[in-house]
């Protein structure tokens, strides 16, 4: 028996005995409050403890091309200091009462997350509040974390999986703002004001367009209530302006990176599918056979279990706004690096030409479909759930239907997709490090 039967048959029998399915166990209420903010919640009192996961329309691909890194360096800094507060003051105020909150930005979206005690929610939400509302951006603050980028920024161009990524979005998605140059960053990082850095906070920061998704010990009422207090304020204001749309140019190309480590990253990229695609499932399910499945899927199979090239190698559907990807990845001794891409390629033309086989198809199927609700063992899980659902416009029922869609997936579903998208004119590869037997790009 393989692991990968082992692994579906072991998985069939926990999701059989378990007594809760995602159908059940997570229960969606669309909340919407007196100020007209709506969001989706599910009520979970067995701990003591809110999470939320909300986003505000934005992110760095709609930068002005002056200000690159602007997003990034605001979203820092939304919890040091705000009101009345400054940075240590404001977050002794959260540490005292158990709150945890954060900000990030991605290439679309300025997001952020909040927990806390419920008995503590009124400071939470106030906490929140503050941050969105009266940021400080004290110029003491903004010199440190403007440092902290700067060195951050000069150790990735060091580290061979982040110059692998960052080269393959600038070449994938080459004229379009998710190219995510970084060749003038550290320049504009330099440059950028505390005035920019506001009129960027006051660009994104609107209840137009904003996405929330709470899980834990608050009611309905109780949650909108405390929804208007955190984001009420807040204006409505334009709708951002969409990004171009992306269409792939021809790649079927390698790009060598020299980097003076003794292995060396690999990454290969193809044009993905729209989460709205019909074809999306039959996607989600090829890409856990070829790489998404762990050690059982054929990539670390034939990379890792039969010859040893590499510790793994994986897999990945990667969606954006405008644009999606699947992406391979792997690291490896630099003089392995030539057998691995052969071996990895020759997997992918396999998946292509040969499709999967029904036992593949039929142990796929049943670890997608149970293991979503395994997954969901606490707040912060299902309410990244949540968010990831709104962002990608599902319905709250979705999960009551999720396991139907899947196991509808097809063998001949799959060999199509897998022809759609795995195609040698469209890959791009790229490897960091110093790979024996591949030319390095000056």
């Amino acid at each position: 028996m393989t692991p990968r039967r082992f692994i579906a048959i072991l998985l069939g029998v926990v999701f059989s005995v378990l007594p809760l399915t995602a159908a059940n166990a997570v229960d969606i209420r669309q909340v919407t409050t007196p100020l007209g903010i709506k969001a989706w919640l599910v009520q979970d009192k067995s701990v003591p403890v809110v999470t939320m996961s909300f986003a505000f329309d934005g992110g760095t691909a709609s930068e002005p091309e002056s200000q690159k890194g602007v997003t990034s360096l605001m979203a820092i800094l939304l919890t040091d200091g705000a009101g009345a507060l400054p940075a240590r003051a404001f977050k002794q105020r959260s540490e005292d009462n158990e709150v945890w909150m954060g900000f990030g930005a991605s290439v679309d979206r300025l997001s952020g997350t909040l927990r806390v005690l419920s008995a503590n929610r009124d400071v939470g939400f106030d906490q929140l509040r503050s941050a969105v509302m009266e940021p400080r951006f004290d110029d003491d603050m903004i010199e440190q974390r403007r440092a902290q980028a700067l060195s951050s920024l000069a150790q990735s161009e060091q580290r061979p999986g982040t110059v692998a990524t960052r080269t393959m979005m600038k070449t994938m998605f080459a004229g379009h703002p998710y190219a995510a140059e970084t060749s003038g960053l550290r320049d504009s990082l330099k440059a950028l004001t505390a005035a920019e850095i506001k009129a960027r906070a006051k660009a994104l920061l609107s209840r137009t367009g904003l996405i929330v998704a709470a899980v834990g010990d608050i009611d309905e009422a109780e949650f909108a209530r405390q929804l208007d207090r955190a984001f009420g304020g807040l204006p409505e204001g334009p709708v951002q302006p969409e990004l171009p749309a992306w269409v792939p140019a021809p790649q079927g190309r390698t790009i060598a990176i020299e980097r003076p480590v003794p292995q060396s990253t690999v990454q290969i990229a193809f044009p993905g599918i729209a989460r709205d695609d019909p074809d999306w499932y039959a996607a989600f399910v090829m890409n856990h056979i070829l790489g998404g499945g762990g050690l059982t899927s054929r990539l670390a199979t034939e990379v890792r279990e039969k010859r040893g090239l590499a510790y793994g190698a994986s897999s990945g559907l990667r969606n954006y706004r405008r644009a999606s990807l699947l992406v391979i990845s792997t690291a490896t001794a630099n003089e392995k690096v030539a057998d691995t891409l052969r071996v990895m390629r020759a997997a992918v033309a396999r998946l292509r030409t040969d499709g999967v086989t029904d036992q593949e198809l039929a142990d796929a199927k049943t670890y997608l479909a149970g293991a979503l609700p395994v997954s969901l063992d606490s707040s912060t899980t299902i309410a990244a759930l949540l968010y990831s659902m709104q962002v990608d416009h599902l319905p709250r029922d979705y999960l009551d239907k999720r396991a139907r869609i899947i196991g509808a997936v097809t063998a001949a579903d799959v060999r199509r997709v897998a022809r759609r998208l795995l195609r040698d004119d469209a890959a791009l590869t790229v490897v960091v490090g110093k790979p024996v037997g591949l030319p390095a790009e000056p």
